[in-house]
């Protein structure tokens, strides 16, 4: 690419970039800050998380585990399951996820929740990064948490 077209190249990027970031769904008009849509204590006291905050056209989901018997399959059809209901209940879906974190408790499951995972999150899915992390808490086999958009 010679520097002329690179110039054009840029300065078309950066407008096409400039024009997507100003861009905010009817939903969130107005709504900008930081809102917390679940999570919160019961007992008045600071808590140490909350499940679901929203920023601007974002939303944010914590670590979802799954904490009953059954194999990989089971454990990542139940999170999916958990994290779709929380979107749904505050105006999103799985085809708006941006970004998925998944933690493994053990990579030999890697397979088997790759099988579950496929096709949840529509024709576009998220980007992805897949871990194993030692001590994913309870006795869940997996944990996973997402990045949508309204």
């Amino acid at each position: 690419m010679n520097n002329t077209n690179r110039r054009r190249f840029l300065r078309v990027g950066v407008a096409a970039g400039a024009a997507a970031a100003t861009a905010v769904p009817a939903a969130a008009k107005g709504k900008q800050g930081k809102r917390v849509l679940s999570g919160g204590s019961l007992s008045g006291r600071t808590p140490l998380f909350n499940s679901v905050v929203a920023y601007g056209n974002l939303v944010f989901i914590a670590g979802v585990g799954y904490h009953q018997a059954g194999d990989i399959k089971v454990h990542t059809k139940g999170v999916l399951d958990q994290i779709q209901q929380e979107l749904e209940k505050v105006g999103s879906s799985m085809e708006k996820v941006l970004k998925c974190n998944v933690y493994l408790a053990d990579l030999k499951d890697y397979a088997g929740m790759n099988e579950v995972f496929q096709g949840r999150f529509g024709p576009e899915p998220p980007v992805r990064t897949t871990i194993a992390a030692a001590g994913v808490p309870g006795n869940s086999l997996v944990e996973i948490d997402v990045i949508a958009y309204l």
